[in-house]
């Protein structure tokens, strides 16, 4: 099976996408699975670029989980992660009607939009009041079991300049790995899982890892701007790069 998953078609720009998608969460704190699933959507299909997300996911951002927890919302967090788990085995079960190549246009299209919309400087300006706050989680969790990406919608809700860089990194972290964590555990619930799908998302860990701590080292809020302009561009590459029409 070790032998079939290093056989992988692909592997090496999986990797390499990992990596680059940790470094991009560790001084971003979200990004990661914009920067993945484009490219993984090339190689694997669609529930198994869901799942080596989510195994990655899991395990990557450990180092990062105890920083985030001291400085986050904790009651943001915990009603952000109850309205994405209501919505996780809906999106799952919608997942399961997707081909392979509708996939990769909604995940570029999707990736592509919410990078537009961060780039041209859109935000929601006032506080997030409960209800809203529990809509974009569903919203997160519906979009996360359906084609792995929760961050849209709870990044253009959050990233509204009304809170300190660090506490919004913190809540979308958080937030984010709790998604990965039902998500996993409902498809495998479902039977949807397998052995090499784990495998490649286990050895791509090391990777997710390694890039979120340099990432994490790179960070500086005083630096704010350059870093989103670098994350928006690796982001909107990747999305344009994981378009059907490139083979």
């Amino acid at each position: 099976m070790m032998a079939g998953v290093l056989a992988t078609d692909g592997l090496a720009w999986l990797a390499l996408a990992v990596l680059v998608a940790g470094v991009v969460r560790g001084f971003s704190g979200f990004g990661s699975a914009l920067v993945y699933l484009p490219i993984a959507g090339i190689f694997l299909p669609p529930v198994w670029v869901i799942a080596t997300t989510a195994t990655f996911s899991i395990f990557g951002p450990l180092p990062l989980l105890p920083s985030a927890w001291r400085v986050a919302d904790k009651g943001e967090v915990l009603r952000l992660a109850l309205a994405g788990a209501v919505a996780i085995p809906l999106g799952v079960a919608l997942l399961t009607m997707l081909e392979p190549t509708a996939f990769r246009w909604l995940v570029s299209a999707v990736s592509g939009a919410t990078i537009l919309a961060l780039a041209s400087g859109w935000r929601y300006q006032r506080a997030v009041p409960v209800p809203l706050g529990l809509a974009a989680g569903f919203a997160a969790g519906l979009m996360g079991g359906f084609m792995g990406l929760p961050g849209p919608p709870v990044i253009l809700l959050y990233l509204s300049g009304r809170k300190a860089v660090a506490e919004i990194r913190a809540v979308i972290l958080l937030f984010l790995f709790t998604t990965d964590v039902v998500v996993l555990v409902t498809l495998a619930a479902r039977g949807m899982v397998t052995a090499q799908a784990l495998l490649i998302g286990l050895l791509l860990a090391p990777c997710y890892m390694t890039g979120g701590l340099v990432g994490k080292r790179l960070f500086d809020p005083a630096r704010e701007g350059l870093f989103r302009a670098v994350a928006y561009g690796i982001i909107l590459l990747a999305a344009v790069t994981g378009l059907p029409v490139f083979g």
